[in-house]
C-alpha cells in the first residue's frame, strides 16, 4: 500500500511539470536548464545522506551522466513542444516513448513485436497525427504540426534515456545517486544548448518565473522522480502502467483547468488514441522476449513520468 501511494504521489507531482514550464514563461532552453539545475543540489544532498548504500563504480556514474545528457535533450525538445502545442498535448505526445522503447528492443535485442503491438503502434501514430488538428482552424496551439514533431522527437530522446538509465541496475534502493548523476548530465547539455542555440536563453533569475522553475526542480525532478523510481519495482506491472498513465491524463486536466488550454475535438480524439495505444503497450508489452538461451540483454517494457 505504501509503495502504491508513493507511486501516486510521484505521478501527480510529475504531472505538473509542463504546467510549471508554461507558467514560467521563459524560453524552452531556459526552462530545460533550470529544471535540473534547481533539482541537482537536493538530489546530491539526499545521495550524500545515503551512507549505507554501496559506492558506485566510476563507469556506472559516467553512464548515468550520459543517460542524463539524453534526458536534457528530451527536456529541450519537450519544452519546444509545450510552446508550440501546449502543456497537455505535448505531455501526451511525449508518452509515445513506450512505442520507441519497443522498437529499440526489436531492432537492438531481437525481440519480436507482439500482435497487440502490431495494432497499438499504428493507433498511437494515428493519434499523434490527429493531435496536430489535421490543419483545422480550431486546433489548439501556436504551431500544432511543429508541436507534434517536437513531441515525437521528445519521445525518441526520452526512450533512449530510459533504456540507458534502466540498464544501470539500481536495484531496490533509493535512486538519488544515479538520478543526481543523470541530472548533472542534463544540466550540462541544456546549458550548452541554451548558450549556443537559443537567443532567448537567460541565466539571470527573475520573479515569478524562477519560482516556477524552482518548483520543477524540487517537485517533478526530485520528489516525483525519486518517488516513482523507489515505488515502481515494488508494484505489479499492471498497477505500474495504470499509475503512470495517470500522469499525461492529469496534465491535460491541469492544462484545461489552470491554463485554459482547449484542444479541438480532433485533437482530443488524437489524445484518446495515443493514450489507448500506450495503455495497451504498457499493460501487454510491445515485444516478445527471445528465448532464455539466446543470452541477449533485453530491457523489460517500461514507461515513466517526466
Amino acid at each position: 500500500m505504501a509503495a502504491r501511494l508513493l507511486a501516486l504521489l510521484g505521478a501527480i507531482t510529475i504531472s505538473f511539470s509542463a504546467i510549471f514550464v508554461r507558467l514560467a514563461e521563459v524560453s524552452p532552453s531556459t526552462a530545460a536548464f533550470f529544471r535540473p539545475a534547481y533539482g541537482l543540489p537536493f538530489l546530491v544532498a539526499i545521495a550524500l545522506l545515503q551512507r549505507g548504500t554501496a559506492a558506485r563504480a566510476p563507469r556506472e556514474r559516467l553512464k548515468a551522466v550520459v543517460a542524463g545528457a539524453l534526458m536534457g535533450v528530451a527536456f529541450t525538445l519537450w519544452n519546444h513542444a509545450i510552446v508550440a502545442i501546449g502543456a497537455g498535448l505535448s505531455t501526451v505526445l511525449g508518452n509515445t516513448q513506450v512505442v520507441f522503447v519497443g522498437l529499440a528492443a526489436w531492432l537492438l535485442y531481437g525481440e519480436r513485436p507482439t500482435r497487440v503491438a502490431m495494432v497499438a503502434v499504428p493507433v498511437v501514430f494515428l493519434g499523434a497525427v490527429a493531435t496536430s488538428g489535421l490543419g483545422g482552424g480550431a486546433a489548439y496551439g501556436e504551431a500544432p504540426l511543429r508541436g507534434v514533431v517536437f513531441g515525437l522527437m521528445n519521445g525518441v530522446a526520452y526512450a533512449a534515456f530510459l533504456l540507458l538509465f534502466r540498464s544501470l541496475g539500481r536495484g531496490r534502493r533509493l535512486a538519488a545517486g544515479p538520478l543526481a548523476d543523470a541530472t548533472l548530465g542534463a544540466a550540462v547539455v541544456t546549458l550548452v544548448a541554451g548558450l549556443t542555440t537559443d537567443p532567448g536563453f537567460a541565466l539571470t533569475p527573475s520573479w515569478p518565473a524562477h519560482g516556477w522553475l524552482a518548483a520543477t526542480g524540487v517537485g517533478p525532478q526530485t520528489i516525483g522522480w525519486l518517488a516513482i523510481l523507489y515505488a515502481l519495482p515494488r508494484l505489479p506491472a499492471l498497477a505500474t502502467s495504470v499509475i503512470l498513465l495517470m500522469q499525461p491524463v492529469l496534465t491535460v486536466v491541469w492544462a484545461w483547468w489552470l491554463l485554459a488550454e482547449a484542444p479541438s475535438p480532433v485533437q482530443l480524439s488524437g489524445v484518446g488514441l495515443v493514450l489507448a495505444g500506450v495503455a495497451l503497450l504498457s499493460v501487454v508489452g510491445s515485444a516478445r522476449r527471445p528465448k532464455p538461451t539466446d543470452d541477449v540483454p533485453v530491457p523489460s517494457p517500461l514507461t515513466s513520468g517526466r
